[in-house]
């Protein structure tokens, strides 16, 4: 089959299958005071971030570009198994990478979930989507306890249906942004336990501070209800421990802004792959995530939203090589960690070149 018959056909199905997958319009009173109008959050850094023409655009692409892109053999993805007395004992200030976007943190003794994906393929049904190159660390049903998930936006490969099923009963609070709280609660999620923060609002948990902050992406689960749910990234503040989670965005003035607001910063998660120049006000190309790093005057650099899904047509680890070349070259200090690799959030640790 051609591949822009592939396209087309892929179109229609998604098509088919998410306009059952729509998130239905929320009349909160408080969506007045973010950049929401019509109906839909607007994006205030570039109008052009996340427009239907850029979708459009990046499928074409996706399935017309007739350069070959690497993805990993199977075992080439290196995986330190975890057990639940793995994370039990977890250091303090500690972090391990899960795979794509998912951070397990242990921050003031208490263990945070960034963007939960544990599903084989990140896609609405089954049998349909990116596949994952490699098993999870640890499984859902191994997780101890834990006291928060922090959820940046509604994408499938961030925000994963049956991972949230899976972990409702076993976690303390939800933190997420305007608009996701009724997805949340469709999934089974008991309404009390979510806290729904606009871009700058924060909220205290004993010793912990969670700050829903700006980034230049956009939302959407379905054809039907783009930009009717808000994306962000999060600053997650301990007593000690100040750590960025960029979730997705395109790179933009609003860097500097969260780094003067709420910077230096230990560590930051910034995104580094699934980048293309079709899509860049939506995706940071890797050498736009190291000057985000310096922008928000960060310390040391964990490059993330790579090594476990193809969303792009480069090379599965092309992100490394040119986001490690862009930090040597800024003399940044960057940690590429295996997935299950426990390292300090605090303390530099040189890794393995693994890829």
């Amino acid at each position: 089959m051609k591949k822009e018959n592939l396209f087309f056909i892929t179109i229609i199905i998604l098509g088919l299958c998410l306009s059952g997958c729509t998130t239905k319009e929320n009349l909160n009173p408080r969506f007045s005071k973010s950049f929401y109008k019509d109906g839909k959050f607007q994006s205030q850094f570039d109008s052009k971030a996340g427009t239907t023409l850029e979708f459009f655009s990046a499928m074409w692409s996706l399935f017309t570009d007739n350069s070959i892109s690497k993805v990993p053999n199977k075992g080439t993805v290196p995986i330190i198994k975890l057990s639940t007395n793995d994370i039990v004992n977890l250091k303090d200030n500690s972090v391990i990478r899960l795979g794509h976007s998912t951070l397990l943190l242990k921050i003031d003794n208490r263990l945070i979930l960034t963007d939960p994906v544990f599903s084989k393929r990140v896609s609405p049904v089954s049998f349909f989507g990116p596949k994952r190159f490699h098993e999870s660390p640890i499984s859902i049903e191994e997780l101890p306890h834990i006291d928060a998930v922090v959820i940046s936006h509604n994408h499938y490969d961030h925000l994963d249906k049956d991972a949230i099923k899976k972990l409702k009963d076993k976690v303390d609070t939800f933190y997420t942004t305007l608009g996701i709280k009724n997805i949340l609660v469709t999934f089974g999620v008991e309404s009390s336990k979510i806290v729904e923060l606009d871009w700058w609002e924060s909220k205290e948990d004993k010793s912990l501070t969670f700050v829903a902050t700006p980034a230049q992406h956009f939302s959407g689960r379905g054809l039907f209800d783009k930009n009717r749910t808000l994306w962000s990234s999060w600053v997650i503040k301990g007593e000690n421990t100040n750590i960025y989670f960029g979730a997705d965005s395109g790179y933009f003035e609003g860097f500097k802004q969260i780094g003067q607001k709420y910077g230096p910063f230990d560590m930051t998660f910034l995104e580094a792959g699934a980048y293309n120049r079709l899509w860049k006000s939506i995706h940071m190309m890797p050498e736009e995530s190291v000057q985000a790093h310096i922008d928000l005057q960060g310390k040391i650099m964990f490059p993330v939203h790579n090594g476990t899904f193809k969303l792009s047509i480069h090379d599965w680890d092309e992100p490394y090589k040119r986001v490690l070349k862009a930090a040597k070259e800024k003399n940044i200090q960057i940690t590429h960690p295996k997935m299950g690799e426990t390292i300090s959030i605090v303390d530099f640790q040189k890794t393995e070149i693994w890829w």
